[in-house]
């Protein structure tokens, strides 16, 4: 029996910018910062839980509308946009109310950081460089280990958030070299055609 691939409604064309998944993601966007003061002010609570919880779920939700409705240039900028809002947002407000330490939360933000302009440097030259799986699974481990950190059940162990913590940093750095690897290939490959294409 052949199954048939899901229709895509494409509706919505690559230029556009009002469509479900970016008014998903402004509004993440928008909620972001309500929930890093929330966290200044008490670092473990049931409302930032519920609220960090929300945000994360979001987060496949304008995934989800993106392939139904057609991915948009905007979507592509805007959706890493505010997951790094969030995410690092949530590690360094948690850093400053002195729940998590510094090193682990600055490694994973000079990987974003370092990935996100080498990402604008592939794409001038024509390039694009998908995720693997493992950066996906980095993102969730950070969103776990955030979770933790503001569960109040586990204040009294905080050894779990930062277990979840150090494995994120692991799963951050190994990814952001796959990134550049995959990078490198798909340059050298894209010269090694001009090449062809000049002789």
């Amino acid at each position: 029996m052949t199954v048939e691939p899901a229709e895509v409604d494409d509706r919505y064309g690559p230029s556009a910018l009002a469509t479900p998944a970016n008014a998903v993601t402004i509004i993440r966007l928008l909620v972001s910062p309500a929930l890093l003061v929330m966290i200044l002010r008490e670092p473990s609570s049931w409302a930032a839980v519920v609220m960090w919880f929300v945000l994360a779920v979001t987060d496949g939700i304008d995934g989800a509308l993106a392939r139904r409705f057609g991915t948009t240039r905007s979507g592509a900028f805007l959706d890493p946009l505010a997951d790094k809002v969030l995410v690092l947002g949530a590690l360094f407000a948690l850093v400053a109310a002195g729940r998590f330490a510094w090193l682990p939360v600055a490694l994973i933000a000079l990987r974003e950081v370092a990935i996100s302009v080498y990402r604008t440097h592939l794409g001038r030259s024509g390039l694009a460089v998908p995720a693997r799986t493992l950066a996906k699974v980095k993102t969730v481990v950070q969103e776990v280990a955030v979770f933790l950190a503001l569960l109040p059940l586990t204040v009294d162990h905080p050894a779990l958030a930062d277990i979840a913590l150090w494995l994120a940093v692991a799963l951050t750095l190994v990814s952001g070299a796959q990134y550049l690897l995959d990078g490198r290939g798909a340059a050298t490959t894209l010269g090694h055609r001009a090449q062809r294409t000049a002789g």
